[in-house]
């Protein structure tokens, strides 16, 4: 195939709507512009962002910054003390925390929080973990994953 043998496909391209050109054209009279109203005038277009009177969407939206908090990242959040009913040596995974009860729904992820003592030395499998829980996992001889 060449170049000056291209041609564009079946239907690509429609003829030009000649309006006003008498009944037969289908087009005649009114142009396909309907009756009267604002939309059948000269000159007669509506702004795109003008919604029937009701206040518009860039007058209801909050100014000077906006975050969409559906859009916000949510942990379920666990405590080290919770976490000593868990003998040495087992790895906590977030699927074992569902299977005990611990977390009830997993969210975005879990994040693990340094309030209480932890007793014994086991090995943490969390998306996040405060510092305060880092050094008190550290000094109680375990260990923390980051998934």
């Amino acid at each position: 195939m060449k170049l000056h043998e291209l041609e564009k496909n079946i239907g690509a391209t429609h003829a030009k709507k000649r309006l006003g050109n008498g009944p037969g054209s289908g087009h005649g009279k009114t142009c396909g512009r309907g009756q009267k109203g604002q939309k059948a005038r000269s000159g007669g277009s509506i702004n795109p962002v003008f919604e029937g009177g009701q206040l518009p969407l860039y007058r209801r939206i909050p100014k000077r910054g906006f975050s969409n908090h559906m859009f916000k990242t949510q942990y379920a959040v666990i405590n080290l003390d919770q976490l000593n009913i868990f003998e040495d040596g087992t790895v906590v995974t977030p699927a074992l925390l569902k299977e005990k009860g611990i977390v009830k729904k997993q969210l975005d992820g879990i994040k693990v929080l340094g309030t209480g003592k932890l007793e014994h030395k086991i090995t943490i499998q969390a998306n996040k973990f405060s510092t305060s829980a880092l050094e008190k996992i550290k000094d109680s001889g375990s260990k923390a994953e980051v998934i």
